[in-house]
């Protein structure tokens, strides 16, 4: 019932955040290509509070979790090889909804405590069209999907992974998961900052590096695995039973890995000290072509130079295909490799995901009780705890069907308040020709 749900859910997603992707893309002038500005963006500077490198860092955090490990696996299990290829089409398609949504989280965020903003979604949904109800239906959506959907799955691969390592119980490793999360949502929003920023990078650069690795012990494999990914992507076998779930599937993936038009990225971008919307919009783009054309991409390509169609599956959570990959490419080191990828791509996300949920919570306060933050925490930790422990298929599922709730309402918005973001981007363009006059 929930499969049925969730691809009914995704059939109309998909085709609501294609109109929006390409509807920005054209009257933004194809801003998705604008790399050498995305380039600039990235030296923006603020005199105070949450800098914009930090504002990316944490936003890939939440990007570059399992949805590129676990959920890249899920994506050519389910959907064939043809889904990768869908997966990069999205990311160019889905930039412009980037782009987009966090123009909106700039124009409309409020002063949170000293020099720090919150935003997102439900901040542009209450100040921009004046929904405070639908902005409070989707920081509910948010704390419900990422607390208990998000964390949960995060959790639960992590067990998986140890598991292929040690034998030791799932309760444990929760336990170790929940204090070690314990000491850094503890520190506040500037402590999951510094965090982001310093495992990002590393974590990224990392994984690329292992996969480009293996690529090259493979590279007589990689032409034929290019060409087969877009052959597959158009394969009418008939339409229904072929091209269709591969389109939907390699969306589906594509949006779970990168979050945009989930309008979720803004929460953390909006945080930034900064009333340049356009700029910012352009530095979290990045984030979209490092997520899926890099670390997905990564994954995919890792797979498929192994026998992975090998694997037996029950209970599928995707990271039992990539361990095998790994464990085909690497021999033993293979799984402590991907065991310490899932470790920094898992937690980073533990880590925005946790933000994002208590952004949300302060949506319904001016300023929050400390009772109702403790709650909050106590509560994430709980969820960690579990997740480790669920059912793999029924996490992924909920959380698909959570997912495609607030793609919905954020696109709704996005195309509701797109004379703001339009105007925005042609005062932007205004003043970089008076810059470049003078």
């Amino acid at each position: 019932m929930l499969n049925i749900i969730n691809n009914t859910l995704w059939t109309f997603v998909s085709i609501f955040i294609l109109i929006s992707a390409f509807y920005f893309t054209w009257k933004l002038q194809f801003v998705s290509l604008h790399f050498k500005q995305m380039g600039k963006s990235l030296f923006q500077k603020v005199e105070k509070g949450i800098k914009p490198y930090q504002t990316l860092m944490m936003v890939l955090a939440g990007r570059i979790g399992v949805g590129s490990i676990a959920g890249v696996a899920l994506a050519i299990y389910f959907g064939g090889i043809g889904s990768i290829f869908w997966m990069w089409v999205i990311s160019f398609l889905s930039a412009a909804n980037c782009f987009a949504e966090t123009c909106l989280g700039i124009l409309y965020k409020e002063k949170d405590e000293g020099d720090l903003y919150k935003g997102g979604p439900s901040y542009y949904l209450k100040n921009g069209l004046n929904y405070k109800k639908l902005g409070s239906l989707y920081a509910i959506i948010v704390l419900i999907s990422y607390l208990f959907g998000f964390l949960g799955i995060q959790a639960n691969t992590i067990t998986k992974s140890t598991l292929e390592l040690i034998n030791i119980s799932p309760i444990i490793i929760g336990i170790i998961i929940m204090i070690t999360t314990f000491f850094i949502i503890f520190g506040g929003l500037q402590s999951i900052a510094n965090t982001a920023s310093k495992l990002v990078p590393i974590m990224t650069i990392g994984y690329i590096g292992l996969a480009l690795y293996i690529c090259f012990q493979n590279i007589e494999m990689i032409p034929s695995i290019l060409i087969s990914i877009i052959k597959d992507a158009f394969q009418i076998k008939p339409f229904i039973s072929g091209f269709l779930p591969t389109l939907l599937i390699g969306i589906q993936r594509g949006i779970f890995s990168n979050e945009a038009g989930l309008g979720t990225g803004t929460i953390a971008s909006s945080t930034v000290n900064t009333t340049d919307a356009p700029t910012q919009g352009y530095l979290q783009m990045i984030g979209i072509y490092i997520t899926t054309l890099l670390i997905c991409t990564s994954t995919a390509l890792i797979i498929l130079t192994s026998p992975y169609n090998q694997v037996k599956l029950q209970d599928i959570n995707g990271i039992e295909i990539t361990q095998f990959a790994f464990q085909y490419h690497l021999g033993s080191l293979g799984n402590i490799f991907l065991f310490i990828a899932i470790l920094l791509f898992s937690f980073s996300t533990i880590l925005t995901g946790y933000y994002d949920g208590e952004s949300s919570l302060k949506y319904f306060y001016k300023k929050v009780k400390p009772i109702y933050l403790l709650l909050l925490k106590i509560i994430t930790l709980f969820v960690l705890f579990t997740g480790s422990i669920l059912s793999s298929n029924l996490l992924w599922n909920l959380v698909d069907i959570m997912v495609s709730f607030l793609a919905f309402i954020n696109i709704y918005a996005l195309l509701k308040l797109k004379n703001d973001i339009i105007k925005e981007y042609k005062f932007f363009l205004i003043n970089k020709r008076k810059k470049k006059k003078l």
